[in-house]
């Protein structure tokens, strides 16, 4: 079993690639996705900070809606170290221990946000299906708890991820990554040695979060309509949708791109790399940049409050 194990004197290094024969145009295709970055960061961060000084927003959704944006800030910053170091500035080579802790924290953040959008669908549930009772349903406490349970249930099933790769030994003279940044699914390509344990394991927390919560999502909507249909007027039933179309466009904008990587890595073998690496850049940085945008158009009080900030910056 001597031989599995990762001695501190032959800790393993990996290398990031940016756009494989692109490199020239690295420097120029790293500008789009830094303006991602910055939008994605100073998205967030506004939203943090209405919801904070607008008492009116003092509410379930937006608490959520905090959330979301807390979890949208730690998927950008736990890419954009490696992301700019190898498209920017040719560092390439990241060591054993910070690739492992870099896909633990992309990982966490992600089952994370599978979570809190399950939590947004239920307050939208309760919000339509059950308004006289939404204030007594969704307290503070039920929502801290629903909250920190997400964060729990991610944080336990991704710790398990560095403990089954910090078994596996790593022979290649260059362990070549397929992205400027470190996932599971990578790291475990390069392994010397069986990796089923780790595979299965893998798909087996995909099927119970990623499954379970667009499930879970997708029959609470289900009884939202139900309930919606049960209005007599029709402008009244429209109104009520309106309060659900940031919520949904903020799943589909997180769950298209996660299955249209997958059926591209799993079906896409012919495709050029730059494909694939593009689409799992997309996958993890459109929705942390489109969430803050779409909830600043679509929510009124987010919108006006936003106004009035830009208003008193300007002038």
């Amino acid at each position: 079993m001597g031989n599995l194990r990762i001695n501190s004197s032959d800790v393993p290094s990996f290398i990031l690639i940016g756009f494989p024969g692109m490199e020239a145009m690295e420097p120029w295709l790293s500008l789009p996705l830094l303006l991602f970055y910055a939008i994605s960061i100073v998205g967030n961060s506004l939203i943090l900070l209405i919801v904070k000084e607008e008492q009116s927003l003092h509410q379930p959704m937006y608490y959520f809606l905090s959330l979301l944006s807390v979890n949208d800030l730690g998927v950008s910053l736990s890419t954009l170290p490696t992301v700019l170091a190898a498209l920017c500035f040719r560092a390439r080579v990241i060591t054993f221990n910070a690739c492992l802790t870099q896909m633990f924290f992309i990982h966490l953040f992600s089952w994370t946000e599978s979570g809190i959008l399950l939590a947004m669908s239920v307050d939208r549930y309760v919000a339509i299906c059950n308004p006289l009772r939404y204030a007594a349903v969704l307290t503070n406490t039920r929502i801290a708890t629903m909250g920190l349970g997400t964060v729990l249930r991610s944080f336990a099933l991704i710790l398990v991820f560095p403990l089954l790769l910090h078994r596996l030994p790593f022979c290649h003279a260059q362990n070549v990554l397929s992205h400027p940044f470190c996932l599971h699914v990578d790291m475990i390509k390069l392994a010397c040695t069986d990796v089923s344990l780790n595979s299965r394991y893998g798909l087996s927390i995909v099927l119970l979060t990623f499954g379970l919560d667009s499930a879970l999502i997708l029959f609470s909507y289900g009884l939202i309509l139900r309930s919606v249909l049960a209005i007599a007027s029709r402008e009244e039933r429209l109104k009520t949708l309106n309060t659900c179309v940031s919520h949904i466009l903020a799943v589909l904008i997180f769950y298209v791109p996660m299955v249209s990587v997958s059926i591209v890595h799993r079906f896409g073998t012919g495709l050029p790399p730059a494909v694939r690496i593009l689409m799992s850049i997309l996958y993890l940085f459109v929705p942390p940049m489109l969430n803050p945008v779409i909830y600043s158009i679509k929510t009124k009080e987010i919108r006006h409050r936003l106004f009035k900030m830009l208003f008193r910056f300007r002038f």
